[in-house]
């Protein structure tokens, strides 16, 4: 069972909540403007009931998706059809989905929530159309980056990629910005780019892919 949300930040024109659910750690997001009632759904990983409930006083305008992989859509039938918002994702994952995506998000969109606006960050690597969503000093990072290292990767080529994105659109941002990745606990731009600094001051195989960290590749 899941633990429940967590309240990440709150201020005088945003709510920000993180639910961890089964069986896979895949964490969701909902993000809540307090002054219009408009929200977001970032994922749908599973506990649809929980997330229903949390949203039930709001007005959901998008479900976005980071990347297609099962474990961040296990709920997304369930919530596309009860939530009644807009389904978005990347062209490149749409059809990995189970719900046919009703708007195709490319970098540099920005979507509104009320007041709140979310930058869309195309990081591909992970998956061909991951996406990572900016809102204020937080960075929704799906599987793109963790603690400590990128995202899994399939091949040499798709690791290659993903460090690309993660050097040119994920370390560029202000150091004090707040990476809120797919699965797991956070950690800051400012971490991650000292870390990544230490990984590319020594080259590194060839066909390195999988599942790799900063300091022990």
């Amino acid at each position: 069972m899941s633990r429940g949300f967590t309240l990440v930040d709150q201020n005088e024109e945003m709510e920000l909540y993180c639910l961890e659910t089964e069986p896979f750690g895949t964490n969701a997001y909902i993000v809540i403007c307090r002054v219009t009632d408009e929200s977001v759904l970032i994922d749908a990983p599973g506990e649809a009931e929980a997330i229903e409930d949390k949203l039930k006083n709001t007005r959901v305008k998008y479900i976005l998706i980071t990347h297609g992989h099962m474990d961040h859509t296990m709920a997304l039938e369930e919530l596309h059809r009860s939530l009644g918002a807009t389904l978005a994702a990347h062209e490149a994952d749409a059809g990995k989905l189970p719900v046919r995506a009703e708007l195709y998000l490319r970098d540099g969109d920005v979507l509104e929530c009320g007041n709140i606006k979310l930058e869309v960050i195309h990081s591909p690597g992970h998956t061909a159309g991951s996406l990572c969503f900016r809102t204020g000093h937080y960075l929704l990072s799906g599987d793109t980056i963790f603690p400590g290292g990128p995202g899994k990767t399939a091949s040499p080529d798709d690791f290659r990629t993903i460090v690309s994105s993660i050097q040119e659109k994920v370390l560029t941002l202000p150091e004090e910005t707040v990476i809120l990745p797919g699965h797991g606990a956070s950690t800051t731009v400012g971490t991650e780019k000292e870390l990544f600094e230490e990984f590319s001051s020594h080259e590194y195989r060839d066909q390195l892919c999988g599942d790799v960290t900063w300091l022990e590749s």
